[in-house]
Order: structure tokens, then sequence, then C-alpha cells
């Protein structure tokens, strides 16, 4: 599907960006990879690794809506990755969240309206779902300008959907390179924020085969929630440090016991696939979608009422055997 054609990734030098991009080169043969990000010296580390001759590194914040328009001229599709995502950054610094994740969002909207960009793709994440924390909130924003920007596309063939998922194994920040920071270093215990907290998990390979996916199955307007697997977080301390003491330390700011990926609120909107679900739009455009069969002619079912997808009714476990061979991958 990208063979020849020109993608554009913001916020293109995170985990995910580096992953999608070398993903794409192996995979495919596109015209051009275009890694839109602010930090120049990150754009020049990626560059000593990802020097093909498709590769193109474009300085801009998607807060610039000038300067992403500049960057998609002759784009095919965008994926939208560029985020704030600390939670606890988010609380003591909302109005800087606020100005990436939503007014950043509508800027890209904005840019692949007038660029005639074929498709776009943004990524979202389970704490959008009934959000308790600001991060969640402005994400659960950014959903909906992504669900609403396709009912002012027009005569446009733009089209534009989200793909939401969970903690991501091994990605910048996040619970397990703390982890074993903590244990390379020779910590005595691990800190546990809740005994019974919950989490999604799945790999960077999943997170970006899913989202390349979902620009074949996508008829815009559908938020794509991958089947991945659940883990507790003692479960998770104990796969990687077998024995090692942990101690409760308590939730932090705008932290959840569980996340969701699909409400109860929304279960009539929601289609189950073999691999997936799809959340159709709240809204009705002027143009009939049919949601319950993609683009690939893969078909869903309405799911039960009151159905709802979270980390602590999930059917699929983590065990540590699984775990480290997923973290080897």
């Amino acid at each position: 599907m990208f063979d020849g054609q020109a993608v554009l990734i913001t916020g293109g030098t995170g985990s995910f960006g580096k992953h999608c991009v070398r993903m794409l080169l192996e995979r495919y043969t596109p015209a051009k990879v275009i890694v839109y990000s602010r930090d120049e010296l990150k754009q020049f580390e990626m560059s000593q690794a990802f020097n093909a001759p498709a590769m193109r590194y474009f300085i801009g914040d998607v807060r610039d809506r000038d300067r992403l328009q500049l960057a998609m001229r002759e784009v095919d599709y965008v994926i939208h990755a560029a985020a704030l995502k600390q939670i606890p950054a988010a609380e003591y610094n909302p109005m800087e969240c606020i100005k990436t994740n939503i007014h950043g969002a509508s800027n890209v909207i904005d840019a692949a309206l007038a660029a005639g960009i074929k498709q776009v793709v943004a990524l979202s994440t389970d704490k959008a779902v009934n959000p308790l924390n600001l991060y969640g909130a402005t994400k659960l924003a950014s959903d909906k300008l992504f669900v609403a920007a396709n009912n002012i596309v027009g005569k446009r063939e733009t089209r534009f959907s989200v793909v939401r998922y969970g903690n991501v194994l091994g990605s910048r920040g996040s619970v397990v390179p703390f982890f074993k920071k903590l244990i390379a270093g020779g910590a005595a215990e691990l800190p546990i924020t809740d005994p019974r907290m919950t989490r999604f998990w799945i790999t960077l390979t999943q997170g970006v085969e899913l989202v390349l996916k979902s620009f074949e199955r996508m008829r815009g307007g559908e938020i794509f929630v991958p089947k991945i697997p659940s883990m507790t977080m003692p479960d998770l301390a104990e796969a990687l440090a077998p024995g090692l003491p942990q101690t409760v330390v308590g939730i932090r700011p705008g932290e959840k016991l569980h996340e969701v990926m699909c409400p109860a609120e929304s279960s009539h909107l929601t289609y189950e696939f073999d691999d997936h679900f799809v959340i159709a739009p709240t809204i009705e455009y002027s143009h009939h979608v049919d949601y319950a069969t993609n683009n690939l002619g893969e078909a869903g079912e309405l799911v039960k009422p009151e159905f709802a997808y979270s980390s602590d009714n999930n059917t699929d476990w983590l065990d540590a055997a699984r775990l480290l061979d997923l973290l080897e991958q």
C-alpha cells in the first residue's frame, strides 16, 4: 500500500516513530518517509541510523499549522504520533499539554485538508476513555477532533481515523525500562503503585502493524482497538525480578486502577472483529458508512449491550514467560 507513496510521521523521533520508519523501509518501497518533529538532536541521531534515499527530516512543531502544511505538500499518508504523554507533567503543565495534544491535533487536521492528504491515522491511548487525568482528557478531545474531521472534508478524498491501544512494552518513559534500570542498579525492592492495578500491554511492533493495517481497513471516523493482553503490576515486577521484594507507594496523581479501551457507554457503536474492535462515531456523517465491514471486506458483529473492554475484565492475560518473550522480540 505504501510502495511509491509519501508518508509523514509527526513525532517521528519517538519510540513509535523510529519503529514505524524501520518497518516502512523494511516492508515497502516508499517514495518518501518524512520525520516531522521539533528536536534537532534526535533527528540528527535518527538520521545516522535511518539514511535511506527515501528519508526526509523536517524540523517543526505540531503547534505550527503553517509549518505542518508546508511539510505535508505532496504527501499521501499521515501518521499523527506527536503528543505530550507524561501524566504528572501534564498535571503540572496543563496548558502545554493542551497546546500540543488538542491544538496540535486541530493543526494536523487543517494542514491535511489543505494539502489533500489521502488518509490520516492518529494515535490515541486507553487513557482517553473516561479520562481521570489531563493527558487522557486531551487525547479524548483529540480523538473527537479527528472523528469529526470526516464531516468537514466535503468533496475531498481525505479520511481520518484513530487507533487506540494500551501501554507499550519498552517505550520511553514506561514502567518496564524504569524497573529494568532499578534492577540493574541493584535495587533492594521495586515500587508498586497498587497491587490491584492492571494495564493493557502491546509491543512496538504490534502497535505499528495495527496502525499500518488501519490504513487498509479504515473507512474514516472509526476508532480501532486491538485485542491485547493484560497484566497486573505485581506480576510484571515479579516477571522482571523474581523474588525481589515489592513495596506499595500509592497511585500517582491522575492514575487509574484499571484502564478501559471500549467503554460500556459505546457498546451500541462497537463492533467486534477477529483481532480488534471498531468503535463507530457518535455523530452521523453526511455520507453513510457501514462500520460492520471494513475496506478489506472483514466483517464484524455488534457487541452485546453494556459490553466493556477493560484491563481487569480481559480474557487474555500475560504470564512471566510470555512477557519476557515479548520483551525479547
